[in-house]
């Protein structure tokens, strides 16, 4: 009973120390303390006064051999993955080889093992940690020494996060017969320390939700840059204060819109315009709009399009804004017959010098006319055709007549009328409106004619 008074005490004095200073679960260094029982009555089936394998497994008082003392110390190292090394070291006094007394035998043994966590297999328990174990060691038994082959299993109760109590058994087979093959179990105290720490922030690992990053133990070990009591890793703004309700974000205006997404994080605004007010409500943000009291299309900056020529067509739309027309004519007015017929009369009073596309001196008064018409329907388009009498080569009178009509067209053109209103074309002599027997008749024929096309 002495021994287990030791163990009583020592786990009490080592608990005691745990609540001064607890360490984290993921520890890495176990170290314990116990004692041991050596048995070698049920592994040496044949032999006088032994039993058959596992016989009387459990015959403390006839087969025991106990020292009532602190007779083993293990250390512990984790690896990964379940999988943990341990050294050994053991001292016992041998009274009882099975059935069989001696005298007492000095009895010493060094070891090492691989052990296997069997809550990889089994599943994870809340205070139960079973093992299994594999490894070697070299056992003295009074003047004798062989080495052994040994395999066990264990299972460790835990009674905090790194106190714990130890319960293993352990065959050891020996190689050499002057010492049999035997059981050896304990009993003990574990302690575990050495606690990963990454970041050395003082938050072990396992308990450490940003264990690559130095932070605070009250979040756990992660950091709060900007003291706004939102971690890191959930503050979408880590460097500046901000609130929970938009994720650690400052918000200036106070409009709900975190700074970083407000396009007016000084003024008041709506989530549907990036934050920015519009006092108008056309759709166009204050800061955006040159008229922000007045609504208006954005493609006028906010401002409503103005109507220069009162005729119903805004100015956008009007092709002719400082003369009213219609929409119909794109608010350009209507070319009526009475100037078309105008424009016929004109274009019958064009002279050209003989053989050439230059006018006669007289006709310029007339095209200036004209041009005066046909300015001021800006969306009318025109057709200047070309026409000579029969003499002369066709090719020649087809020429001509293509030069005459565009002598007229860029006279036209130079004084205001536009371009891409008139079509300029020659007909030669193929469209003659007299006969070319005579001199009044070929007269006739050489002309100019416009035709209205819209």
């Amino acid at each position: 009973m002495k021994q287990f008074k030791l163990i009583l005490m020592a786990f009490i004095l080592i608990v005691g120390i745990s609540n001064l200073n607890a360490q984290d679960k993921n520890n890495t260094i176990a170290i314990g303390i116990g004692t041991n029982a050596v048995d070698f009555y049920p592994t040496n089936a044949g032999l006088p006064g032994h039993g058959t394998w596992f016989s009387e497994y459990f015959n403390i008082g006839d087969h025991y051999n106990i020292i009532p003392a602190i007779s083993k110390i293990t250390v512990n190292k984790y690896l990964a993955d379940g999988f943990s090394i341990e050294a050994a070291g053991s001292l016992n006094k041998i009274s009882k080889v099975g059935d069989n007394s001696v005298s007492d035998l000095a009895y010493y043994g060094l070891d090492g093992a691989v052990k296997y966590d069997l809550n990889g297999v089994i599943g994870e328990t809340s205070f139960i940690d079973p093992y299994a174990s594999i490894g070697g060691g070299y056992t003295w038994m009074d003047s004798y020494g062989t080495g052994t082959f040994n395999g066990g299993i264990g299972i460790n109760f835990w009674f905090s996060e790194n106190i714990g109590m130890n319960l293993e058994s352990k065959y050891k087979h020996a190689f050499e017969s002057a010492i049999v093959q035997h059981f050896q179990h304990s009993l003990g105290i574990v302690i575990k320390f050495g606690g990963n720490d990454k970041d050395g922030d003082g938050v072990y690992d396992d308990y450490d939700a940003c264990p690559e990053v130095f932070g605070l133990s009250e979040y756990n070990g992660c950091p709060d840059s900007d003291n706004d009591g939102i971690i890191d890793s959930k503050d979408d703004c880590p460097n500046v204060a901000g609130v929970a309700a938009l994720n650690g974000c400052p918000d200036t205006d106070g409009d709900g819109i975190a700074d970083k997404d407000d396009a007016c994080p000084n003024e008041k605004g709506t989530k549907a315009n990036s934050g920015c007010p519009d006092t108008d409500g056309d759709g166009v943000v204050d800061k955006n709009d040159a008229c922000p009291q007045v609504a208006g299309p954005a493609d006028n900056k906010g401002c409503p399009w103005p109507d220069t020529d009162g005729d119903g067509v805004l100015d956008k739309d009007d092709e002719c804004m400082n003369v009213a027309g219609p929409a119909s004519n794109k608010g350009c007015p209507e070319i009526t017959i009475i100037e078309v017929a105008k424009l016929e009369e004109l274009f019958k009073t064009v002279y050209f010098d003989t053989g050439k596309s230059t006018f006669k001196k007289e006709t310029y008064v007339k095209l200036d006319e004209a041009a005066g018409i046909m300015s001021k329907f800006r969306t009318a388009k025109f057709t200047i055709g070309g026409h000579t009498d029969s003499v002369g080569s066709d090719a020649r009178n087809l020429e001509l007549s293509e030069s005459r009509a565009n002598a007229v067209k860029d006279y036209l053109v130079s004084k205001g009328v536009p371009s891409s209103n008139l079509e300029a074309k020659g007909y030669g002599e193929n469209s003659p409106i007299a006969t070319n027997m005579n001199k009044a008749g070929r007269a006739e024929n050489r002309r100019v004619e416009v035709k209205l096309v819209n």
